[in-house]
C-alpha cells in the first residue's frame, strides 16, 4: 500500500487506516481467546495489506478494544516499530464516579490520567498520536496544552490532534500550543458527505444546518496541512447492503457502487473508499470491520484511481440530487 509522510512529523502512514473499535467485547472483564484470535486475523490481514496507521479510543468497549488489540506485540514481535498507534480521550461515560452524566472532558487531570490508562491496556509506552475525542464546550486551551507538554517531555505521546472539530475550534486549541495539530478524524463518507457538498450549496437557499456548520473543514484543513480522517467511510455498509426502506438515493448509490465494482473489476469496498481517496484534501479512510476478507476488499481501493466522471456519478447518486 501507498504511504506518505504526515505533514509536520516524522511519521510514515498508509493511506488507509485499521479502526479498532470493534476489537473485544463491551463489559468483558477480559478480552476472551476467541477475542484475541478474532482480533488478530483482522489485524494481521491489515498488516499483510500494508496498513500501518491503528485507531483507538479510551471509550471502545469500554477499554476492551484496546486490551484486545495488546496482544499484537507477542503475535507479531518487533511491530511496535513498523507501526502507528493512534488513540483519542476526552469523552467520559455517565455513572463515572457514581452519580456524574456522561460529558466531554479536556482537563488536564483527564487527558493525562485517559492516555496513562489508554497505555496500560495497550501495553505500549507511548502513544505515536493522541486526539481529543469530541469537543468540549468547557475547554480551557491553556489546560490542554499543559496536558500536551506533560505527555510530550515525558516521552507519553509524540504527535496531537483533534477529532469532529470545526475550523474555529481548531484554531483556538492551537493559538494556545506550542505545536502543530496533525489530524483531525472526521465522519465522511458517500453518504455524509456535508463537508464536501457545503462547498457547493454556499450562497443558496434551503442550505441545511449540518451544511453551515461543515463549511469550510476541509479547506481549513487543507491550508493548515491537517490530516482529515474519515471515520464511518462505508457507512456501516449501508453503501453495499441498504436496507429495504432506505431511501432511494442510498439504494441508488449502492446499486452504482456495484455495477462500478463490476465494470472495474475490483470489490465494492474499493469503489467507496477510492472516492474518498480521490479528493484532494488526502483523505484518509479509517475501516472498521473485523472480517479479514472484508480488510482485503477495502485495500484494493489503493490501487484505484477514479476519473473526475466517476467521482461526480457517485457523488450526485448519493447527494439524491443534481448539482446546482
Amino acid at each position: 500500500m501507498k504511504r506518505y509522510r504526515l505533514p509536520n512529523t516524522t511519521l510514515e502512514v498508509s493511506r488507509i487506516a485499521y479502526g479498532c473499535m470493534r476489537l473485544g467485547r463491551w463489559h468483558a472483564s477480559e478480552p476472551s481467546h476467541d477475542d484475541v484470535r478474532a482480533a488478530l486475523e483482522a489485524i494481521g490481514a491489515a498488516l499483510d495489506e500494508g496498513i500501518t496507521l491503528f485507531d483507538h479510543a479510551d471509550i471502545y468497549g469500554r477499554g476492551q478494544s484496546e486490551k484486545t488489540f495488546a496482544a499484537v506485540w507477542d503475535a507479531f514481535p518487533g511491530i511496535r516499530d513498523r507501526i502507528v498507534v493512534q488513540s483519542k480521550c476526552g469523552i467520559r461515560f455517565a455513572d463515572n464516579p457514581p452519580g456524574a452524566p456522561q460529558r466531554y472532558d479536556f482537563s488536564y487531570e483527564h487527558i493525562v490520567a485517559a492516555v496513562e490508562g489508554s497505555l496500560r491496556r495497550l501495553g505500549t509506552d507511548y502513544l505515536d498520536i493522541l486526539l481529543l475525542h469530541r469537543p468540549d464546550p468547557l475547554v480551557e486551551p491553556d489546560e490542554v496544552a499543559r496536558a500536551f507538554d506533560f505527555l510530550l517531555s515525558a516521552g507519553k505521546v509524540r504527535y496531537f490532534g483533534v477529532s469532529n472539530h470545526t475550523p474555529e475550534q481548531i484554531a483556538l486549541l492551537q493559538a494556545h500550543l506550542d505545536r502543530p495539530l496533525i489530524a483531525n478524524q472526521l465522519q465522511l463518507s458517500l453518504l455524509h458527505a456535508h463537508m464536501i457538498d457545503a462547498g457547493i450549496v454556499a450562497n443558496r437557499s434551503g442550505v441545511t444546518p449540518e451544511h453551515a456548520l461543515a463549511a469550510g473543514t476541509l479547506d481549513f484543513c487543507r491550508r493548515h496541512d491537517i490530516l482529515v480522517q474519515a471515520w464511518g467511510p462505508v457507512d456501516g455498509g449501508r453503501l453495499f447492503d441498504p436496507p429495504a426502506d432506505a431511501p432511494a438515493n442510498v439504494r441508488e448509490t449502492a446499486a452504482l457502487i456495484a455495477d462500478l465494482a463490476e465494470e472495474m473489476s475490483t470489490t465494492r469496498e474499493a469503489i467507496a473508499l477510492a472516492w474518498l481517496l480521490r479528493h484532494p484534501a488526502g483523505i484518509q479512510p479509517i475501516i472498521g470491520t473485523t472480517n479479514p476478507a472484508r480488510v482485503r476488499a477495502s485495500c484494493r481501493a489503493d490501487a484505484l484511481t477514479l476519473s473526475r466522471e466517476t467521482w461526480y456519478r457517485l457523488y450526485i447518486a448519493a447527494r439524491g440530487d443534481r448539482l446546482p
